[in-house]
Parts: structure tokens; sequence; C-alpha cells
């Protein structure tokens, strides 16, 4: 059972960070993400995420280094959790 709970915990990690990685690159396309089903699925999958990490983190000018913090956290979420079992 808790090597399921850990398989589950591990894919939705990995299903996160690529969702936030995908956003990342997306945000640097010339499209329009109100209709782009994918975009916008894209976008409701990596902004719970997002939205926890951006008071904390500040700006640094023009650049948004939230995406790159949620990916650097979900990685070591990930390692401690294939470290217990």
């Amino acid at each position: 059972m808790i090597q399921i709970i850990k398989s589950f915990i591990i894919i939705i990690t990995d299903v996160l960070s690529l969702a936030i990685f995908l956003r990342a690159l997306v945000s640097f396309l010339p499209i329009q993400t109100t209709n782009n089903f994918i975009v916008v699925m894209i976008y409701q999958v990596s902004e719970p995420i997002l939205s926890l990490i951006r008071p904390i983190i500040p700006r640094t000018g023009m650049i948004d280094i939230t995406p790159m913090v949620a990916i650097i956290l979900l990685q070591v979420i990930q390692s401690i959790i294939f470290r217990i079992g």
C-alpha cells in the first residue's frame, strides 16, 4: 500500500513539473492562451502550485523565477519520497 502511495506521489510531481515546464515554454510563444485547449489545460494544472509560491518569491525585474523554484521544490519532494521506502 505504501508503494502505491509513493508511486502516486512521484507521478503527480512528474506531471506537475512537466506542466510547469511547458507553461514556461508556452509563455515565450506568441499564441493566445484562451483559445487553445492544451494551453488552458497546462495553465489550470500548473497555476495552483505556482500561486502558492508567487507571494514568497519576489520578481526579479521582468523575469518570473517561480516556475524554476516550483520545479526544484517538486524534485526535492520527489527525492524525499523516493528515499523513504
